[in-house]
């Protein structure tokens, strides 16, 4: 291997352990965006203005002295012209692991000469909305402490990140000083809340912000509270670690305040009175004294930036979870059905050679009057099939097989994530016995699908075994069998299904649980092998029931054992062939089984993150960071390689250390594109 081909190999396989690694995008493919964004024409050379790489590139609506601002992050040389060599450079900025710290530093450096003064901090500082909020004392101590007494110091890039990160502390306790204006070390909670909403409001969510009065009881708040409370919310991802330092990275298990606090002290500095008010905050939310890992979930402020997923739709269907009508309900359930039908669809064709094999060979009687063995092995049967029957032999039955199979796994998928969600309580969790319900009840209801669509694909899939015979086809199948004949093998199907799913959708989701990273987000690999772990065991384990559930389905040749119902066909199988005959095809459908529902539920989570609609109801654990700050709805196609981080990092800037910038409203261009 030569050592650009290694190197290419590293990297492929560090973008699949690391989804927040940005692959850098080609030339060509930039010279070619750039080129229908740049409006002007120097000797010959494009170039982009400000407006056209902020307001048509970004599709961002800040005013015009922000958008000189925000174009002069790429327009390094200050000439209010981007060249096609600062597009790309900047794009590669985008890809590095420090580039929310770097882009907030080049929007500093208005010089452009890697470094910023005191004149160029006040300069930017003075037009953002934080300084309108706070009159923060530009010639203070803490700005000598960085510029210098007579503030000529300039800060190179390493300490503009350290600065950045403690300006953003002393604007907080600046803004307490400004209302505690008899200095005796309290506030108002009113006072409180103004201070959080007006500047803090990046680290608030929804449910933070509705109960900024209710967790200080209406009292007087403290300066160490006050800062305690701040601290807590920017160390939210650390407090996650330690929640799952404390249960062993199980993310439903209930922890008391003593099981965190010990946590804590072990492995961080978080202090007892930030716990104090993490136990709070969630008590006057839920009401409970234990917390799990949704709870921080639901009080951690937004990130400036996730796992980056293009959406191809955004919809939100209502406003809040309070809104959420039957009719809103019917028509997720109908949401979650079409996307199923697609994910089965796909599912069932990517292993349809597997169960065809699986198929004639639980199908092969050992101990019937013929005695003759068609098939050594499941290697044997799908070369002999092909050797005799073509390729399209493997396929001999995918028609009504994807016909059936939609609507199977749509109601299987939609039941299981129905009942789930009856069964989640406030907090998001739900007990183990639910999910095992859950499942139990998908795989009941899929058979008033599987029964007919199992009878005509397996009579299909044996036909071809007899040379010569004649072509069998779905509709005559059909009507030979009738309505109540295509329900035959049905509390097989039962005893097949039922157990199946109770066993493998809880599974799933605890596989895909310990697959996430920390903050809960799932690679489409892990949940591709999420899914095809958690069908090994329910697969095998259902083996008999499904030999019985196929030897009742077949048409009996001449010869051959007729069994009369279940318990009829397990007595004659045992009698004739042994107890080995129940496991008769194991390996085929543990082969079509896993991966199958492995394809089928990543096809369906990662089309529920594209074509992503919010009722207001839950989504499935894993499928995205629901707490990303990227505006999807606004999302270029032409943003590739780094550019897929472009509007994250501005958005980071002003999440991360509230240094938001004017805009106006958007223009009717970016609306229509949203549109």
């Amino acid at each position: 291997m030569t050592n650009t081909a290694a190197k290419e190999r590293a990297s492929d396989e560090k973008d699949v352990k690391n989804p927040m690694h940005i692959k850098r995008a080609s030339t060509e493919k930039l010279r070619e965006i750039f080129g229908k964004y740049a409006t002007q024409q120097i000797n010959g050379e494009p170039y982009m203005t400000s407006a056209d790489f902020v307001r048509s590139f970004l599709g961002q609506s800040y005013n015009e002295e922000s958008i000189k601002l925000i174009a002069g992050i790429a327009d390094t040389s200050k000439d209010g012209l981007i060249s096609f060599a600062e597009f790309q450079a900047f794009e590669g900025l985008l890809c590095t692991p420090d580039a929310l710290y770097k882009t907030a530093f080049q929007l500093f450096d208005r010089n452009g000469n890697g470094s910023v003064t005191y004149s160029e901090f006040v300069d930017v500082f003075k037009k953002t909305d934080l300084h309108a909020k706070i009159p923060f004392k530009l010639d203070g101590p803490f700005i000598q402490l960085y510029f210098g007494k007579d503030r000529q110091r300039v800060i190179n890039y390493v300490e503009f990140s350290q600065f950045l990160h403690d300006f953003h502390e002393e604007c907080a306790m600046e803004a307490f000083r400004l209302k505690d204006t008899s200095g005796s070390g309290f506030i108002s909670a009113l006072d409180f809340q103004d201070i959080m909403v007006n500047v803090k409001k990046h680290l608030l969510t929804s449910e933070v912000r509705d109960n900024l009065i209710a967790v200080t009881e209406g009292h007087r708040v403290s300066f160490p509270y006050f800062m305690a409370f701040n601290s807590l919310l920017n160390n939210m991802e650390l407090i996650k670690r330690i929640y799952l330092n404390a249960t062993s990275g199980n993310r439903a298990e209930p922890i008391t305040k003593d099981e965190l606090l010990h946590s804590a002290q072990t492995m961080s500095q978080i202090t007892p009175l930030e716990i104090d008010i993490l136990f709070q905050l969630t008590g006057v939310i839920h009401q409970s004294g234990r917390i799990v890992y949704n709870d921080l979930s639901n009080i951690a402020p937004e990130h400036y930036i996730k796992n980056i997923t293009h959406r191809l739709a955004e919809i939100k269907a209502v406003e809040s979870p309070a809104d959420r009508s039957f009719l809103i309900q019917m028509l997720e359930s109908t949401y979650r059905f079409t996307l199923g039908s697609v994910a089965g669809a796909v599912g069932a064709t990517a292993v349809y050679p597997i169960d065809l094999v699986k198929t004639r060979m639980q199908n092969q009687r050992t101990g019937s009057f013929i005695g003759e063995v068609a098939y050594r092995n499941s290697w044997d049967c799908c070369k002999k099939v092909i050797r005799h029957e073509g390729f399209l032999g493997l396929y001999r039955g995918l028609v009504p097989q994807l016909m059936g199979v939609a609507p199977e796994k749509a109601i299987k998928l939609t039941v299981n994530d129905f009942v789930r969600d009856k069964l989640t309580d406030k907090q998001g969790n739900i007990p183990r016995w639910g999910e095992v319900l859950a499942g139990a009840c998908a795989g009941g209801s899929q058979v008033i699908f599987t029964n007919p669509l199992e009878i005509v694909k397996i009579r299909l899939q044996v036909a071809g075994e007899i040379a010569g015979g004649a072509k069998v086809r779905a509709l005559s199948v059909v009507r030979e069998l009738g309505l109540f004949g295509l329900y035959k093998g049905a509390r097989a199907c039962l005893l097949r299904d039922v157990p199946f799913s109770a066993i493998y959708f809880p599974m799933y989701a605890h596989t895909k649980a310990a697959f996430a990273d920390e903050e809960g987000y799932n690679h489409p690999l892990t949940l591709l092998a999420a899914g095809a772990i958690a069908g090994i065991p329910a697969a095998s384990l259902v083996t008999p029931a499904d030999v019985i559930k196929t030897r009742l389905q077949v048409v009996a040749r001449s010869g051959q054992t007729t069994y009369s119902g279940v318990m009829d066909a397990a007595r004659k199988i045992m009698a004739e062939e042994g107890p080995r005959a129940f496991w008769k095809g194991t390996v085929a459908r543990v082969f079509r089984s896993s991966p199958q529902f492995g394809v089928t539920l990543v096809t369906y989570e990662l089309l529920q993150r594209m074509l992503y609609v919010d009722f207001g109801g839950s989504r499935p654990a894993g499928s995205d960071v629901a707490k990303a700050k990227v505006d999807v709805a606004r999302v270029n196609p032409d943003h590739i390689g780094g550019y897929q981080a472009a509007l994250p990092m501005l958005n980071g800037i002003e999440t991360k250390f509230g240094l938001s910038l004017p805009r106006f409203g958007a223009p009717a261009a970016v609306k229509r594109q949203a549109s």
